[in-house]
């Protein structure tokens, strides 16, 4: 029977891996994800996990640290933010590469510089070519739930890839919500006893990771990397489905609010959706068709569920927490548009760039989007397909 308690974002994701109780936690600790990792170092020190944990001198070996313990057959976890993904950069590739099972969870923060320890989703978004799978959590109860998920998608055998499961850095991560827990059983029956594939620690079988791969074999590798994570969007649904059973919250590829009769919708990631509600239920009251689109996952891409929710609408505004410099709109926009290509229909489609370095969005600005791609529509026409909200000129 599920508990009500009162958790930041934090706090619910470390409740999570204890009640997962992973072999290995390798973590360094970084703002905000720190209390986090403090937090399971209490349960550690406390004897109420069997986990190993391991104190790293940096990031690059927290993640090099989770690869080898993974290799060797264990369940690991892990945890880090911004820069600290930004050194893992070279171990992400080589976590997903070989096919290791780790969860880790980021607590979205802008990259430096300048220095600035609040959210955005330039580490994450930075990362989103890696090979790792990509949730999104809109606010602390979901950041419980998709790390609890995430340990069974990630080690089911038609996945074996790594997922990094996120929250928005102080907005969630640090704000007291309530939460349903599961029982610890509950827990531990859902996610199953963990079974190593290939464990560098199974003497009478040798294998060898990481090996030296140049061009006779190196393309073939990386497109069966490449079917591996095209292929896991039906455990992500089914394991959604499952946990929905049990707990009862079902989780979806993607999620949509009032889009039934929508003729504009807003599309975002993370703790803006429910800002995004407040601001689509205002418009509804003033008779506007509008909806939203929450992205849950990120990568990999669920293009055909997006062309569904999407290609029906006369207009689109994508918000993006993030900035691919150089390129034409924000990551989530290039995604969106891309898949609307092959669409039935294509909406018009702009894109608005907001909260970069922590600042808030609110439900004004999400109705100012929706009001100005409308009128964009409504011209015939668009003559700029970048903009931004709250920004001062």
């Amino acid at each position: 029977m599920a508990k009500v308690v009162g958790f930041n974002g934090n706090a619910a994701v470390a409740y999570a891996m204890k009640q997962i109780n992973p072999d290995v936690v390798a973590a360094y600790p970084i703002t905000p994800q720190t209390d986090c990792v403090e937090r399971f170092a209490e349960y550690v020190s406390e004897g109420l996990v069997d986990s190993e944990f391991i104190t790293v001198e940096s990031e690059h070996s927290a993640m090099s640290a989770c690869i080898g313990a993974a290799a060797a057959g264990g369940r690991v976890m892990t945890a880090t933010a911004a820069n600290g993904l930004a050194l893992m950069w070279e171990m992400l590739y080589i976590a997903a590469s070989m096919r290791l099972p780790i969860v880790m969870m980021v607590t979205n923060r802008a990259l430096s510089g300048n220095i600035n320890i609040h959210c955005d989703h330039a580490d994450t978004m930075g990362a989103r070519d890696a090979g790792w799978i990509h949730l999104f959590s809109e606010n602390a109860q979901e950041a419980y739930d998709n790390t609890i998920q995430a340990i069974k998608i990630a080690e089911d055998l038609g996945v074996r890839l790594p997922i990094m499961v996120t929250q928005d850095g102080f907005i969630i991560s640090h704000a007291v919500e309530r939460v349903e827990i599961l029982e610890d059983e509950e827990v531990k029956n859902f996610i199953g006893a963990y079974k190593g594939r290939y464990p560098l620690l199974d003497l009478n079988n040798p294998v060898t990771y990481g090996p030296i791969d140049l061009f006779d074999y190196y393309f073939e590798h990386k497109r069966s990397q490449i079917e591996a994570i095209d292929n896991c969007l039906p455990v992500i649904e089914r394991v959604g489905k499952e946990f929905g059973e049990l707990s009862g919250r079902n989780y979806e590829l993607l999620e949509g609010y009032r889009l039934e009769d929508a003729e504009y919708a807003v599309v975002a990631l993370g703790s803006t959706c429910g800002t995004a509600r407040e601001a689509i239920d205002s418009l509804r009251e003033k008779g506007k068709k509008v909806g939203l689109l929450k992205m849950r996952c990120f990568r990999p891409f669920p293009r055909e569920s997006v062309i569904e929710a999407l290609s029906p609408l006369k207009g689109i505004a994508v918000l993006d927490r993030s900035v691919s410099f150089g390129g034409f709109g924000g990551p989530l926009f290039t995604e969106v548009r891309s898949a609307l290509y092959d669409a039935p229909s294509r909406p018009s489609i702009i894109n608005f760039f907001y909260g970069l370095g922590g600042r808030d969005i609110y439900p004004e600005d999400i109705e100012k989007a929706l009001e100005r791609t409308e009128e964009v529509v409504k011209a015939g026409k668009i003559e700029q397909h970048i903009d931004y909200l709250g920004l001062r000129e």
